[in-house]
């Protein structure tokens, strides 16, 4: 928006200038969604747990250490939402529609997880949604979004898939890309909710592949750099970092609150909008298959649990102590710090393993 408002501004007053630069809008974004989180967190965190009572449903069959949680509100993606959204409307380009479109895979994956969230504790149970209504929903946001990113893409990179590490490689899907680019929005968005079980594990992961999708947008985005680092240029594509920018804000104010022990659970208002939007960012960009090393971590949480039910169903026996995968260490005794933090490594590094793609080609 200021973007919009001021920088037509910038012929006759050089300050405005500065709106131009996407990186100084980027880091505006950061600033911004930081500052709105630490300044709304509190009241918000108040707020909920005044409706909540007893908070979020802590599963019985869970880490016993875990009970001790009991009491904490949830839907503290409510917060992160608010930050990000309100952040990016500030600083991007209204007129460029791919920012519109992660947008709205944003709130409306975010409306699927605030109404998951609110049966959870309406029913004091940890089942909400039933997983098919939560899967169809999820369906129609990305087939909505995914219809108006192939609408605006060049022909050149429409309904195409890029593969890492290899230059000049685009493998044609056709009718395919819709229900594979389906697959990976609910994927991702599953993926990073599945993570989201102690204190700060999913939402540092979150912030590293927010971090990574801000670069590779503005290199996608910039045609000198696209063509020096020989990836495919999409025009537009540059303006999502300022939507990373705002994610990584809101993300870090999250964190604050979110921090062990929490005073808020990001709840699945989070998780699944921050997955979805991930999924819905690396599309545009087309660099699909660079978040599954990027999201690595994600993609591990997801294996172990599809894993843990098919080896219980076929064999009757489970491979771990517990799905997902940050359970099953916390049953060997290591404490949950220490599995937060070691997984946080894990994911920095899988993020610097996905970003030297960019250039080893």
């Amino acid at each position: 928006m200021l973007y919009n408002y001021l920088a037509p501004f910038a012929d006759d007053f050089q300050i405005f200038n500065l709106f131009r630069y996407l990186t100084f809008r980027t880091g505006g974004a950061i600033l911004t969604s930081l500052i709105l989180s630490f300044i709304i967190g509190p009241k918000m965190i108040e707020w909920l747990r005044n409706k909540q009572g007893e908070g979020q449903p802590i599963r019985d069959d869970g880490p016993e250490s875990h009970l001790l949680k009991k009491g904490t509100p949830t839907m503290g993606g409510l917060l992160i939402l608010i930050a990000l959204c309100i952040s990016t409307l500030l600083w991007a380009d209204m007129s460029n529609r791919y920012v519109w479109c992660v947008l709205f895979v944003t709130v409306g994956f975010g409306f699927i997880g605030f109404i998951d969230d609110f049966l959870k504790i309406r029913r004091g149970s940890s089942k909400g949604l039933s997983s098919r209504l939560k899967i169809i929903a999820q369906v129609f946001f990305s087939l909505m979004a995914i219809f108006v990113i192939t609408d605006l893409m060049e022909p050149g990179t429409k309904n195409n898939l890029s593969i890492p590490f290899i230059k000049d490689v685009m493998i044609h899907l056709g009718w395919f890309f819709f229900p594979f680019s389906i697959l990976v929005i609910v994927g991702a968005s599953n993926a990073v909710n599945l993570t989201d079980g102690l204190d700060g594990l999913a939402i540092v992961p979150v912030m590293i592949a927010g971090g990574c999708f801000a670069l590779i947008a503005y290199l996608v985005g910039n045609t000198v750099f696209a063509n020096y680092l020989q990836i495919h240029h999409v025009v537009g594509a540059g303006e999502l970092s300022v939507f990373c920018g705002a994610l990584i804000g809101a993300g870090l104010g999250f964190l604050w609150f979110n921090a062990p022990p929490a005073m808020v659970f990001m709840g699945d208002t989070g998780s699944l909008s921050l997955g979805g939007s991930l999924g819905a960012i690396s599309i545009i960009t087309k660099h699909e298959l660079v978040l599954l090393i990027i999201g690595g971590l994600f993609v591990l949480e997801t294996v172990s649990v599809i894993v843990q039910v098919a080896s219980f169903k076929i064999t009757g026996r489970r491979v771990f102590r517990m799905a997902p995968l940050h359970h099953h260490f916390e049953k060997k005794g290591w404490a949950e710090p220490t599995v937060v933090i070691r997984f946080w490594i894990i994911a920095f590094i899988l993020a610097l393993i996905g970003l030297s793609s960019l250039k080893l080609r």
